[in-house]
């Protein structure tokens, strides 16, 4: 014999249907604790009394929907998604379905379908990535982290910045601070810089796949690396991307730290701007390393001096080429260089010169390493009408916009419009009002 289960609400009206087969309760107060009109309670208590507590279990139960769709539905329905849709979710595909081929059928039915059909994997049923734990280096210098964290660091003191962080793979400690307006390839071409001033060359640095770090070009300039890594190869120090944020977790794991502590520490300073912020970072880190960095495996510091044919300046510049033409002019970023007429240069239309742009706005028109001499025609400072910005540089660019909305004079009204008669300033103020 086969015992069905009572439902929540089953349940509730047999507790009520014992009272009123004794006698305890009236028609009418049973009807209003289940719900029901006096009748269907009539009903179900003649059913009680015959049957007992299964009176009160649905037919219907156990028993396919009279809206079910038919099993020719169904197959037709899974066909057409397994030949054309089967890498598509079950809500897209009832989409497709429905505008496609004029088959409607409800959201989760298809999923259920596709469920038991193997189409379609549960989320609770995927299998998750492992990200396996990575032992450290073995020593210091052999790989140092590098990342850029975006955050309101001076919270409503100052504006959102950047905080560049180098972080040593081996001992976690922080090599490096420095707050930026932006992640960009002249920020960290600075931050790099100063890195490599007071700890020297590194084997390796570990990023992520930032533009600064990364191009999808292969075809680009300079062999398909980007200007920061054209720098790092001068300078004979190698950049591995990370393919995930879990594989380079020392310096994603001090972000949250440093969001905790550096703020407050800020906050308790009285640092309300960039310039305030890495004047505290030096410290700061003294005292980080202090408490959080580790003993490395191997006392052996990988760290390389700086060799005299390390020319920082040149290597820690945006540099391009450029075509001169017959008139001794060179453009670069909407400006116009005109080359001073020389020996030099009047060999040089129609042949390629370098445009050397430095980190401190200085910027020089080399051909084989020999600065020309020029002066500057023309320059355009502006924002092009949709410009591609990329995110993490989306704060500096509405900065620079919001500063150039602020020049502009007011509009000034014309002599020439008509004034605005009583009746109508009247109606604009009422309009205005809510």
């Amino acid at each position: 014999m086969t015992v069905i289960p009572m439902s929540r609400t089953e349940l509730s009206r047999l507790r009520v249907m014992i009272d009123l087969a004794d006698g305890r309760t009236r028609i009418e107060d049973a009807a209003a604790l289940m719900g029901l009109q006096c009748r269907q309670v009539y009903r179900l208590l003649d059913g009680f009394r015959a049957h007992g507590p299964d009176a009160l279990i649905s037919n219907r139960r156990g028993k396919p929907s009279n809206r079910a769709h038919g099993a020719a539905f169904r197959q037709t329905c899974l066909a057409i998604v397994r030949e054309r849709y089967v890498d598509f979710g079950p809500t897209l595909a009832a989409e497709k379905l429905a505008e496609v081929h004029g088959l409607p059928i409800g959201v989760e039915t298809l999923r259920q379908w596709m469920i038991e059909d193997g189409i379609w994997v549960r989320q609770r049923d995927r299998i998750k990535r492992v990200h396996q734990p990575r032992h450290r280096r073995d020593c210091l210098g052999e790989l140092v982290q590098v990342d850029g964290c975006e955050h309101w660091w001076f919270e409503d003191r100052g504006p959102q910045c950047t905080l560049l962080v180098f972080v040593d793979d081996a001992t976690s400690r922080l090599m490096h601070l420095s707050f930026v307006a932006s992640e960009s390839a002249f920020a960290y071409f600075q931050a790099t810089r100063a890195y490599l001033e007071d700890h020297g060359k590194p084997i390796a640095l570990y990023s992520d796949k930032h533009s600064v770090f990364r191009t999808n070009k292969p075809e680009a300039a300079e062999g398909g690396m980007t200007q920061f890594g054209r720098a790092l190869h001068e300078l004979n120090i190698d950049i591995l991307c990370a393919n995930a944020p879990q594989a380079k977790g020392r310096v994603e794991r001090a972000h949250k730290t440093l969001q905790d502590r550096l703020v407050k520490e800020l906050r308790l300073a009285g640092a309300n701007d960039i310039d305030a912020g890495n004047a505290l970072l030096p410290a700061f880190m003294v005292d980080y390393n202090r408490r959080f960095a580790k003993p490395a495996r191997n006392d052996k510091d990988l760290h390389r001096p700086l060799a005299p044919q390390d020319d920082l300046d040149g290597s820690f510049a945006w540099r391009v080429e450029r075509t001169v033409t017959n008139s001794l002019t060179v453009q670069y970023d909407r400006v116009m260089f005109i080359l001073e007429p020389n020996e030099i240069t009047r060999a040089l239309p129609r042949k390629k010169v370098t445009v050397y742009d430095f980190p401190d706005g200085r910027i020089e028109v080399r051909h084989q390493g020999l600065a020309l001499p020029y002066r500057t025609f023309d320059r355009i400072t502006r924002i092009d009408q949709g410009a591609i910005v990329e995110n993490k540089r989306l704060s500096e660019a509405l900065e620079m916009c919001r500063a150039m909305q602020a020049e502009l004079p007011p509009k000034v009204r014309s002599r020439k419009a008509p004034a605005r008669t009583a009746q109508a300033e009247h109606m604009f103020q009422v309009h205005l009002s809510p």
